[in-house]
Formats: C-alpha cells, structure tokens, sequence
C-alpha cells in the first residue's frame, strides 16, 4: 500500500499535473469573466438589435412543457466567444514565437570568446614565432 502511495504521490508531484491544475483553475475563472461579458454586454445588445428580444426569456411550450432555449442560445454565445479569444491569444503566441525566431536567425553568431588559456597559450605561440 505504501509504494502505492508512494508512487500517487511522484505522480501528483509532476510539473505538468500542478500546470494542469493551475489552467483549470484559470480557466475557471476566466469562464466566469466571459460569462458576465456575455450575460451583461453582449446578450443585451444582441436583443436590442433583435428589437428588445431577450434570450433569458425565450422559451416554447409543448404541452405543459415549458423549454426554455434562451438558456442554450446565451451557452452557444458563450462558447464561441471564449473559443475566438482563445483562437485570437494563440495566434498571437505564434506570431510572437514566429517573431523570436526570425530575430535569431538574422542575428549574426559571433563566436565566443577564447579563455584566458587559450589566449594564454596563442601569446606564448606568437612569441615563439618571433
């Protein structure tokens, strides 16, 4: 049992475990922000361009059924704005990789500097040739 624990505990321990957790949690709180953005901003300006229609309040009755789409139409909106500012981040990281890596190929390699024995030993050489 202890190996077990021993062995969930290196697993826990990974850097790319503790990253993952950071990004939900990051996520989460980022799904938050677009949410409010949609629920307050957008929606309300969508409708009002729809003339006054409010998605919170769209539904249909069958029956004594009441199906309220408003609720999916606000989760659909939701959903492509985080998917487009997430696609508009990650082709901005490609663009600023894309960049680095442009101005390290145009940069010119000057070589290193020699150490101190090997301009130690190039002195000792060019004396000899005297």
């Amino acid at each position: 049992m202890s190996n077990f624990i021993a062995e969930f505990k290196a697993f826990a321990m990974k850097g790319n475990v503790i990253d993952l957790a950071v990004a939900v949690v990051i996520g989460a709180a980022f799904g938050k922000i677009v949410s409010a953005l949609v629920t307050n901003i957008i929606t309300p300006l969508i409708g009002l361009a729809m003339g006054g229609v409010s998605f919170a309040g769209l539904s249909y009755t069958v029956g004594d059924a009441v199906v309220t789409y408003g609720a999916f139409l606000q989760a659909i909106i939701d959903f492509l704005i985080v998917a487009l500012v997430i696609f508009m981040v990650i082709k901005g990281i490609n663009r600023a990789q894309g960049l680095v890596a442009k101005e390290e190929e145009e940069a010119p390699e000057t070589p290193p500097e020699p150490s101190e024995e090997v301009k130690l030993l190039r002195e000792i050489r060019d004396n000899l040739r005297r």
